[in-house]
């Protein structure tokens, strides 16, 4: 059975007539296309309709975007300068099954000046009847994802789903493996008893464990000199990252020179009141001043009134700032004023938006991260592979291993050091 997708279509002067028959065509098969431009012969300008037709397919407001200029070449570099985006120019139906199902592009380009039109029909269909399936290609475009994040170590780095990239970024693709892996350990019953921890399954080594952690301090009373602490400490545990107000992410990008340890901001914080704008506007300048990661509040009141398109424009008015700077966005839903319904919609308007993380607290609420909160929004991001952070509460290793064994990937806590000092103890018996 053919599949019907939604494409955004797009052409310069020089590609406007085959793109106008090429519309014609994907509508006669039954696709929705999203027309771009040009809308005439009048000469434009072909990287600005590429970015358009890239930045609808990487929102994910259309499933493919396909792109007609002269050459298909210039469009094609223009397009995969969108984070997200994985365009190949495409001239026959061979180069179209190859860049699905080995590359996983998600835009094909074409040239007028090289491809008439019923070899285009021919390369488009080839394009869309075609997935990305197998592992071994899907790794590879994973290696693809790291170098446009910044994250790539090497092939053998994430070849095995098991293995921790020892400081070094990971993307929630290789951190749901991992957590995977720390289940499977968690199940496996290596040691003997003792803790209830170790009851439940295997400890979760302290290397493993301190590279789940974003070590914190959001405190409105945190000094300079605590945030210089922090770092110290990050440095010292090797955390993953250290979790602050941006006020202070330019001073701890300068503490952590020459270490693996990120620098995360929390944006809207601790209310998520602000306007979309403001916190568009507070995420671009901490990433400018050294954040790697984005902590954003969710407008909870928008939400409990019933309002989705607006959480969706907050949301996605700071993902698109991060995928601007190349930073991590994680959406923080403060669970314990949401029913579980309103959890999961969060959790798909966070997956819509482009996040890379759902998170369950500010730990200024009611309530912190619970386990069974952790399962739900776990089970709702799978299918788009996103990371989940517990945040709230987090105070023992117990309480952090109980997160990851119901699918957190990442752990918020201010007592990382406490944690990792009892899985060293723990794993020394």
């Amino acid at each position: 059975m053919r599949k019907h997708y939604k494409i955004a279509l797009g052409g310069d002067h020089g590609g406007f007539e085959l793109k106008q028959d090429l519309l014609a065509y994907a509508l006669s098969k039954g696709h929705q296309i999203c027309d771009c431009g040009t809308h005439g012969k009048n000469p434009v300008d072909y990287p600005d309709i590429a970015k358009k037709v890239a930045g609808m397919v990487a929102s994910e407001d259309c499933d493919f975007g396909v792109i007609v200029d002269g050459a298909g070449i210039g469009s094609a570099m223009a397009a995969n300068k969108v984070p997200g985006i994985l365009a190949a120019a495409c001239y026959n139906e061979a180069l179209a099954r190859n860049s699905r199902q080995h590359n996983g592009a998600n835009v094909l380009t074409l040239g007028s000046g090289q491809t008439n039109l019923y070899d285009a029909k021919k390369i488009l269909d080839a394009f869309l009847e075609t997935d990305c399936t197998e592992e071994r290609h899907l790794r590879r475009v994973g290696l693809i994802r790291d170098i446009e994040r910044g994250n790539y170590s090497s092939a053998t780095a994430i070849a095995d789903a098991g293995s921790l990239m020892g400081g070094q970024e990971i993307h929630p693709q290789d951190l749901e493996r991992i957590s995977r892996r720390v289940q499977e350990l968690a199940t496996g019953g290596r040691g003997g008893g003792g803790s209830s921890a170790q009851a439940n399954g295997a400890v979760i080594g302290p290397d493993e464990i301190a590279q789940t952690i974003d070590h914190t301090i959001l405190k409105p009373e945190a000094s300079l000199g605590d945030v210089q602490k922090l770092c110290e400490e990050a440095r010292q545990y090797n955390f993953y990252s250290v979790c602050v107000n941006p006020t202070y992410a330019r001073q701890a990008k300068a503490a952590l020179v020459g270490t693996d340890v990120k620098v995360c901001c929390v944006v809207g914080f601790p209310l998520g009141a602000n306007p979309p704008e403001n916190k568009a506007m507070e995420a671009r300048r901490a990433i400018r001043e050294g954040a790697k990661e984005i902590d954003m509040v969710i407008n909870v009141g928008a939400m409990k009134s019933g309002d989705e398109a607006y959480v969706l424009k907050d949301i996605r008015a700071v993902a698109e700032a991060c995928r601007d700077g190349s930073a991590l966005l994680k959406v923080i839903l403060e669970t314990s004023l949401l029913t579980d319904r309103e959890k999961v919609r969060v959790c798909e308007l966070a997956m819509k938006a482009g996040a890379d993380f759902v998170k369950t607290s500010t730990g200024f609420g009611s309530a912190g991260a619970t386990a069974e909160d952790i399962a739900l929004m776990a089970k709702t991001v799978a299918p788009r592979k996103l990371g989940v952070k517990a945040s709230g509460g987090v105070r023992t290793y117990e309480d952090a291993a109980k997160m990851i064994r119901a699918g957190a990937t990442r752990i918020g806590a201010s007592s990382g050091i406490n944690i990792v000092k009892r899985a060293i103890e723990l794993a020394s018996k």
